[in-house]
């Protein structure tokens, strides 16, 4: 079986926000999408280990804003690479408004929001999928989305593995390019830039 296979689903990217107990933050996700138009309704799948799924689950609102194509890396590094948990990813964070429901939203590297109120949480194991109402949303710039494809392809940088030797094997985190240096990837291995896991880097030999 080739693990691969699930890159060939077209996944979106998306800067999901939330706020609660007075603190806000947001995090990086790749499985957002519409259920129904009538009643609107949309469905997020969330990492339980991000500290926005918290949010998430205690106010029971969320903004989703949809990456473009010309989102920078900074804005993955600075989403998707650090925890909600250890700094305020909002302070000094100008490229945001406020929706109407007092949320965050991302405003450069988007071409649009979603604001949502959940319905309903169903546990997943790793992740929570809720399912929520659209309450408002809005059109940003006429940039296409970007693709989980296009992140890989067009905005995540190339590795530098220049200096090593040839013959030597490396394996590459798929997420953010991350290399580690070895033979062998401990199973239970987590990249310490984006915090994905072992199954989500490749073996490369130079």
């Amino acid at each position: 079986m080739d693990n691969k296979t699930m890159y060939r689903l077209t996944y979106g990217l998306f800067v999901l926000t939330s706020a609660a107990e007075g603190r806000g933050s947001g995090c990086i996700i790749n499985t957002a999408g519409q259920v129904t138009s009538e009643p609107n309704r949309i469905s997020i799948a969330v990492n339980k280990a991000n500290y926005t799924q918290e949010l998430v689950q205690k106010s029971g609102k969320f903004n989703i804003s949809i990456l473009s194509q010309d989102a920078p890396f900074s804005l993955f590094q600075h989403f998707g690479f650090q925890s909600g948990r250890d700094v305020d990813k909002f302070a000094g964070y100008a490229d945001c408004k406020r929706s109407a429901n007092g949320l965050y939203y991302i405003t450069n590297g988007t071409n649009g929001y979603i604001s949502a109120s959940v319905e309903q949480a169903i546990d997943l194991g790793s992740h929570t999928l809720f399912i929520a109402a659209v309450d408002d949303m809005d059109v940003l710039s006429a940039v296409p989305s970007a693709t989980y494809a296009y992140y890989q392809s067009s905005i995540k940088p190339k590795p530098a593995t220049q200096s090593a030797p040839a013959g030597k094997t490396v394996w590459r985190c798929t997420v953010c390019g991350y290399v580690y240096e070895g033979e062998e990837l401990p199973a239970d291995y987590t990249c310490p830039l984006c915090k994905h896991p072992a199954s989500d880097f490749e073996k490369v030999t130079l």
